[in-house]
């Protein structure tokens, strides 16, 4: 069994097939501000969950609250991309009014 390696020829030449990644639009404070907001958002949605996912003797299945972590992580993220509570817009304006 052989391997393909970014080292090797056949691997240097599969690289150069991929396309280039796109520079990043956004800045890194406001990149840091999007994610800080996520962090909020899914910090209040987790409490959410806990009070309201659950039904009165309702027992857990195995890897629920995991499978309901990455849920509440997806929605935090989808959130705040979306513009979230604006928090994220209030810090990048407050680190470019600083510069």
């Amino acid at each position: 069994m052989s391997t393909v390696s970014a080292f090797s020829p056949a691997g240097a030449a599969a690289a150069a097939l991929l396309p280039a990644a796109s520079p990043p639009d956004l800045t890194k404070g406001r990149k840091a501000a999007r994610e800080f907001e996520a962090q909020l958002i899914a910090t209040v949605l987790e409490s959410f969950e806990k009070t309201f996912a659950t039904l009165p003797g309702q027992q857990d299945t195995a890897g629920q609250d995991n499978y309901n972590y990455m849920g509440t992580q997806a929605m935090a993220s989808a959130l705040a991309e979306g513009g979230g509570f604006g928090i994220a817009q209030m810090i990048a304006a407050h680190l470019g009014a600083r510069k």
